[in-house]
């Protein structure tokens, strides 16, 4: 199950390269403008990570859902906000329309996705953040399709966007049953980008809200069918929580990386910080944590591929993985101590960036509350 075959070590291989070389110089930039560089999303595109899970027939990279994950994990070492870019557009926008577009959305949007066009998934609110559901957003039936009001918030990949996945409701009153989903694009007469966030960590990736002032979409643009948003979205985000675990464990593992370099030629008393008992203990735990991540996630990744529920083992992994990177991360900032500290040092973005692990696509408590139903009964979790 975690094991790589060929195909796989080579794209991690090369995906941990083209980050070395070309995200990693980038990175204390582009954080500190709270932008991501244009001439970088080109080349995710160029390089076919923007669509690898996409049919080779539709422009994509031919790839699974754990070529999806190796990439995220191995952007996310040097730079969680680009990790996070690829995520959002493969586990997702593009995971979307793969298992409920229609043929004819498919040929629409999957060949532009996966060659310049960035998509953003719509569906947290004001109050509508872990209880997703509670949408305040409308979708108004007139004789051609649908009316789209409302105000979507923290919707990541919003800035560079060109497509919109908005989930809104036409009835009130039936509660999930009436959340519908929608393909958007961004020129849509009535759609609004709004302010960016001025954010803590993974700054260069965008967070903006989405204003919707009576969106005309057509019929065609419903994707999966009317009231059936709930589902759409349920099983996007149980595979997407397996994307941010592999964020998340890709960033505990860049955070180590720079610990254990550091541990080795800082010197303190004489020796290198490395060869004392205190140090080698912190970082033999964090690396069995960190393993231990890594094989969460794969494992969710291969049972994904599989075609097996997802559940319990998405939050399993997004869970351990985002609090690991949390811990770790830490222990980076302490062991380079004021070094560390500082903004020039990769470690204190790291730090920042761990955070939003345990936040979005369902936060810490979500998924214990996930987990905990999944184990014990409806009941048992309400």
């Amino acid at each position: 199950m975690t094991a790589l075959d060929d195909d796989e070590r080579l794209l991690q291989a090369s995906v941990r390269e083209f980050a070395a070389g070309e995200v990693a110089p980038r990175s204390h930039a582009m954080d500190a403008a709270g932008a991501m560089d244009a001439a970088l999303i080109r080349r995710l595109f160029d390089l076919g990570l923007m669509g690898l899970t996409i049919p080779e027939a539709l422009g994509g990279s031919g790839g699974r859902f754990m070529h999806a994950v190796l990439a995220v994990e191995a952007l996310s070492a040097v730079d969680p906000s680009v990790g996070l870019l690829v995520d959002v557009q493969n586990t997702l926008v593009n995971g979307a329309l793969l298992r409920w577009g229609t043929a004819d959305q498919q040929q629409r949007w999957l060949p532009e996705l996966a060659s310049g066009a960035v998509g953003a998934y719509a569906l947290s609110e004001a109050g509508a953040g872990s209880d997703a559901f509670a949408l305040e957003t409308r979708a108004e039936r007139t004789s051609d399709g649908y009316r789209l009001t409302g105000r979507k918030l923290w919707i990541t990949n919003a800035h560079e966007a060109s497509l919109f996945i908005v989930f809104a409701t036409i009835d009130r009153s039936l509660g999930h049953r009436g959340v519908t989903a929608f393909l958007v694009p961004r020129d849509t007469p009535g759609l609004r980008v709004g302010r960016k966030e001025d954010k803590l960590g993974i700054r260069a990736s965008s967070t903006c809200e989405v204003v919707l002032d009576g969106c005309q979409v057509g019929d065609e643009q419903v994707l999966g069918e009317p009231g059936r948003g709930y589902r759409v979205a349920m099983t996007t985000l149980n595979e997407g929580r397996i994307g941010i675990g592999a964020q998340m464990a890709g960033l505990a593992q860049g955070a180590l990386d720079h610990a254990m370099a550091h541990v080795r030629q800082r010197r303190q008393f004489g020796r290198a910080l490395a060869g004392f008992q205190a140090v080698q203990f912190q970082i033999a735990r964090a690396a069995t944590e960190v393993e231990a991540a890594r094989l969460m996630v794969y494992h969710a990744a291969r049972l994904c591929d599989a075609g097996a529920p997802v559940i319990t083992e998405g939050a399993m992994c997004k869970l351990f993985a985002s609090e690991t990177a949390e811990r770790v991360a830490s222990l980076a900032v302490n062991l380079l101590g004021g070094i560390g500290y500082v903004r020039e040092s990769p470690v204190e973005r790291l730090y920042r960036d761990a955070k939003i692990g345990q936040i979005y696509e369902g936060t810490s408590n979500l998924q214990l509350q996930t987990i905990a139903k999944q184990l014990l009964g409806p009941d048992a979790a309400s």
